[in-house]
């Protein structure tokens, strides 16, 4: 049995096509505890299960077995409570009416949770401002960034103050300075000065190292590892990592019988890939490792750093977090 806490998970099972060929187990006996006022990360790729766990504990699906109590409430027998003590973001999602201005917005969907008119206006007014969208207050939805469309998504959560919050990949598709705004808010606002307890879903290993108290690994419906961050990275059994940025094609079956190197990962971005290899000996493997690279690809330069959660999730697991 999992101990008490803000959230408890125990033993949750959740499976599509039950009994079908194409069965997909999309949560696989998970069980773990969010204390009160800790901000959790749960780090898997896409496809990895965290949005379904997610609707799971927010009563949107309900679980086929184990059990679940957020707030000190059972999702089975006392879902409205529930669900008035949490909020839930998505990234990318569709939850405001876009023909309404933010003012309406959040004036219906306080209605919704039966917070009084008097209280509604002062929430407005604070959670507009709070986010930055006083001079958008008349503006439609539909006419408002990504960014502020999220933003607008933040204070729809907060309208009722709830002391839960469930965020889904809040960044997902953001650019860099939303992104960061984002960040920024869950962790400095919403964690350290309000207190609220956090759930938080992403495949961003940066973000997840940076705002996250402690964090479970999740693959393929199951956690895979959960501790802190710092400890999840030395949790590593080799110290080192050797990473060649480099243009043209890699694949990691090049890269198997290299003596010395560990678990092999390799990632794309900004027109580049990125070749990482574990290893306690880097100085030994990197001319073999030159070699090879120099076949397919243009080496752009090679360093010697200190594992990643991307590598301690490639360690565990055979895959990427960029997976899906």
């Amino acid at each position: 049995m999992v101990g008490s806490g803000e959230i408890v998970v125990d033993g949750i099972h959740k499976v599509f096509k039950k009994g079908k060929p194409d069965e997909v187990r999309a949560v696989d006996g998970i069980s773990f505890t969010i204390n009160k006022g800790e901000l959790f990360g749960l780090l898997g790729p896409n496809g990895a299960g965290k949005t379904t766990l997610i609707k799971c504990i927010s009563t949107l699906l309900i679980p086929d077995s184990g059990s679940v109590k957020v707030g000190g409430y059972d999702i089975y027998r006392e879902p409205l409570d529930v669900r008035r003590h949490i909020g839930v973001l998505t990234g990318g999602e569709r939850s405001l009416y876009w023909k309404l201005n933010p003012v309406e917005n959040l004036r219906y969907f306080a209605a919704l949770y039966g917070v009084p008119r008097k209280i509604t206006k002062e929430r407005i007014e604070y959670l507009l401002d709070l986010m930055g969208l006083t001079d958008k207050t008349r503006v439609r939805v539909e006419k408002l960034s990504s960014g502020m469309k999220q933003k607008l998504s933040l204070a729809r959560v907060l309208i009722h103050d709830p002391p839960i919050l469930l965020v889904d990949e809040p960044t997902l598709g953001l650019d860099p300075y939303f992104a960061r705004f984002i960040r920024d808010f869950v962790k400095n606002e919403l964690n350290r000065k309000l207190n609220k307890t956090i759930l938080l879903t992403t495949h961003y290993m940066d973000e997840a190292d940076d705002l996250c108290e402690r964090i479970a690994f999740m693959n393929r419906g199951k956690i895979e590892a959960l501790d802190t961050p710092e400890r999840l990275k030395q949790s590593m059994p080799q110290k080192q990592v050797l990473e060649i940025k480099c243009q043209g094609t890699l694949e990691r079956e090049m890269f198997s019988s290299i003596e010395g190197a560990a678990s092999i990962n390799i990632s794309h971005g900004d027109g580049f890939a990125y070749l990482r290899l574990n290893t306690d000996n880097p100085e030994i493997i990197l001319g073999n490792i030159i070699e090879l690279v120099r076949e397919n690809a243009k080496i752009y330069s090679v360093r010697v750093t200190v594992p990643t959660l991307e590598d301690v999730f490639v360690h565990l697991t055979g895959a990427s977090l960029k997976d899906g």
